[in-house]
């Protein structure tokens, strides 16, 4: 945590956040489905490390960015860039602890902590605990499916613990949309720069 005493991002930091949110769904949007090729992953990878790399020097000088400090949008920009910065997983795990924090003083969203939290546990090769991350199975053959989850039977208990929908809802709701429009922000999903 940095040493300052005054939490206050300036104004233009919150506004850089969701100029680099809008940036990273650009960059994710109109691939339907499966169709990812090389040309999407280098341009999907540039913008999630111009992104890590920013908000990390964010985090160094000023800490997390709290509600209270950027705003709603900046709020759930800052969770979606630590997200999507998958090529950095030491940094997602820092990025966890101060979520955590923040979201046990009111200031984020626990959903976007689950998110994370999923993130991170899956990037270290262990199930997740909300059932937020995605894949084609472990073949890339599959239909669109959660990835190993820890216990399965209290998932959706978890998952309404941190406001978010059922498991069969939202696995619904993705492959309804597999095919359409790309996700928001909101949702979370995974969009790796190691080769996943």
């Amino acid at each position: 945590m940095p040493p300052c005493s005054d939490r206050s991002l300036p104004a233009d930091v919150a506004a850089e956040l969701v100029e680099r949110m809008d940036r990273d769904q650009e960059a994710r949007s109109g691939v339907p489905g499966r169709a990812l090729d090389d040309a999407f992953w280098a341009w999907a990878c540039k913008v999630d490390a111009d992104n890590t790399a920013w908000l990390k020097q964010v985090i160094d000088r000023y800490g997390w960015p709290r509600r209270s400090d950027v705003g709603p949008e900046a709020a759930t920009a800052a969770w979606l860039l630590a997200q999507h910065a998958d090529h950095d997983p030491d940094f997602q795990r820092r990025c966890l602890a101060l979520l955590d924090e923040a979201v046990r003083d009111g200031e984020a969203r626990p959903r976007h902590l689950a998110y994370l939290t999923d993130r991170v546990l899956r990037a270290e090769g262990r199930p997740q605990r909300y059932g937020t991350q995605f894949w084609y199975g472990p073949d890339n053959a599959g239909p669109l499916q959660p990835q190993p989850i820890e216990d399965p039977e209290q998932v959706d208990e978890r998952r309404h613990s941190v406001g978010l929908d059922t498991l069969a809802e939202y696995t619904e709701r993705l492959r309804q949309r597999e095919s359409g429009p790309q996700p928001s922000p909101e949702s979370g999903e995974r969009y790796p720069c190691r080769g996943e």
